[in-house]
């Protein structure tokens, strides 16, 4: 029996990459997103349209602002086709206008309830520095503040408030493991 050459198995693996990211796209186009952080639960959701509520799952392009380019530059957010050269970020919207957020050493305090798990850590992975936010306010019209269902989240505790402009879609989880 004769062996595949080798350039022939090349073939084969090119259309195989180029095939799996047309199906990216076009999940992407249909409204499906793909999480794989762990931000929250990995998996596929799907956008739903409508206004984004407090509570709600969200994909949001972040802003140009210096922590999330910094966050891009070290990988905790990938390249991507959002307006800031990053790809989408799927979070939670915990606080919206009226809320009053404190974000400190022990954690983030919504209408001064302490958020579970929400401490910042001092530093990444690769003992990296993380922004420390020590801060007390309450969100204005358009403001919302977004974290992730896990301590190892890179969401609100580092980057304070967005717009939520910037939300690009309300998401339901379709399947997650």
């Amino acid at each position: 029996m004769k062996r595949p050459s080798f350039a022939k198995i090349s073939r084969y693996a090119v259309c195989g990459v180029a095939g799996a990211m047309l199906a990216m796209l076009g999940a992407k186009a249909a409204g499906f997103r793909f999480n794989a952080t762990p931000s929250i639960p990995v998996g596929i959701y799907r956008a739903t349209g409508g206004t984004a509520q407090k509570g709600d799952l969200v994909a949001f392009c972040p802003p140009a602002a210096p922590p999330f380019l910094e966050a891009l530059r070290r990988r905790y957010i990938e390249p991507g086709d959002c307006p800031s050269g990053s790809y989408e970020m799927l979070k939670r919207i915990l606080a919206a206008k009226g809320d009053r957020v404190e974000i400190g050493r022990e954690g983030v305090r919504i209408n001064g309830r302490l958020v579970p798990y929400s401490a910042p850590q001092l530093a990444d992975g690769a003992g990296r520095p993380l922004p420390q936010l020590a801060t007390d306010w309450t969100l204005g019209e358009g403001e919302i503040l977004v974290l992730g269902d896990s301590a190892a989240s890179f969401d609100a505790r580092y980057f304070g408030p967005i717009s939520a402009r910037q939300v690009t879609a309300p998401l339901k989880p379709v399947v997650t493991w």
